[in-house]
């Protein structure tokens, strides 16, 4: 292929929820001979060579869309396609532009929240992609499922370390209600098992920094958790390495989504423990149940209680086959194929 613009919000490989971006240029890179991103801000600054980056950053909105269309603009002559990545407005701003050209518009969207700028946004894309086909919140015939994009180099597996203390568990993510870690507090702390919890992750807004003070005193003197500020990206793969078990309590309010944190961890072979419904199928057919119900701290504290007290060789089983998985179906590789394919697919009948 010879040139794909890819639209995001910002290339930040220190920004808590969307480092893993970088990971997605990359493997786009390789896979076309020009990549062009447009994207608000760059404080990464370390492109590949075929990648140019456009910025549109500006004060005040109206001034901001400007700069975006005129980014958009500059960028999509030559383009075999535009990709979208996770803001279904920037889609409703690049869509004139690219309709106009012939040019198809693809948008990566994975979350629960069905805004009117989604519904928008899928009306006028040509192919909209997501994890699952229920990880997109919209039914729609545009919908395909093309995996998860993680890096399962830099996720890569080993073995726990060998140890006599207790079970180490982790929680990864930002502290947003939906995430259901006071749920995972309330489940913990009523058992009495030799184990540890961590939960580890960003604050990003005012409602979860205030959320964060809120699981801090539900921990009360629980001297098994921690609660602890969030690693930059570099330094995850290493902390999901060094835990025996990763929790994933999501409670979504609405649809599916489909949390990267648990492939990321079922990437470094760590059995993952959720309460997300939309996960059952990735989970299934294992040694071991892994979800539970939402909402429900004591059917969540039996599962940690079965995974917990499991033998390591169990749990080691259970990880290498999640691991599998992950390389099979949700790798950025993988991802990355999928979506220079549907461009291609899309611009065929177009005389691309």
């Amino acid at each position: 292929m010879t040139k794909l613009v890819f639209v995001t919000q910002t290339l930040d490989p220190a920004h808590g929820a969307l480092a893993q971006t970088i990971d997605l240029v990359h493997a786009l890179a390789v896979r076309v001979d020009r990549l062009v991103v447009i994207t608000r801000d760059d404080r990464w600054g370390q492109a590949p060579a075929n990648v140019e980056v456009k910025t549109f950053d500006a004060p005040g909105r109206a001034s901001r869309v400007l700069a975006f269309e005129r980014m958009l603009a500059s960028a999509l002559p030559g383009a075999d396609g535009a990709l979208v990545h996770m803001v279904p407005t920037f889609l409703v701003l690049a869509a004139p532009l690219a309709k106009a050209r012939g040019i198809p518009l693809l948008l990566w969207y994975t979350h629960w929240h069905a805004s009117r700028s989604l519904h928008i946004a899928t009306a006028l894309c040509d192919v909209a992609l997501s994890v699952e086909v229920t990880s997109f919140p919209i039914q729609s015939a545009k919908v395909r499922g093309i995996g998860h994009a993680i890096d399962v180099d830099e996720f890569s597996a080993t073995p726990p370390a060998a140890h006599d203390g207790p079970v180490r568990l982790l929680a990864l993510g930002r502290t947003a209600r939906w995430k259901g870690l006071h749920t995972l507090i309330d489940a913990f702390s009523s058992t009495e098992l030799a184990a540890t919890l961590e939960i580890r992750g960003p604050s990003l807004t005012a409602d979860e920094r205030a959320h964060r003070a809120e699981l801090v005193e539900a921990a009360g003197l629980d001297a098994r958790i921690r609660i602890e500020p969030a690693l930059e990206r570099v330094a995850v793969p290493d902390l999901l390495r060094s835990v025996d078990i990763v929790v994933s309590p999501a409670e979504p309010r609405a649809g599916a989504t489909l949390d990267k944190a648990v492939y990321e961890a079922a990437a470094c072979a760590r059995p993952v423990v959720t309460t997300n419904a939309a996960l059952q199928g990735f989970l299934s057919g294992l040694p071991l149940e892994l979800v539970a119900p939402p909402s429900d701290p004591a059917a969540l504290a039996k599962v940690l209680s079965e995974v917990v007290l499991a033998d390591s060789i169990t749990r080691a089983a259970i990880g290498a086959e999640l691991r599998r998985r992950v390389v099979s179906g949700h790798s950025v590789g993988h991802w990355a194929d999928a979506v220079v394919a549907t461009v291609r697919e899309v611009r065929s009948p177009r005389g691309g």
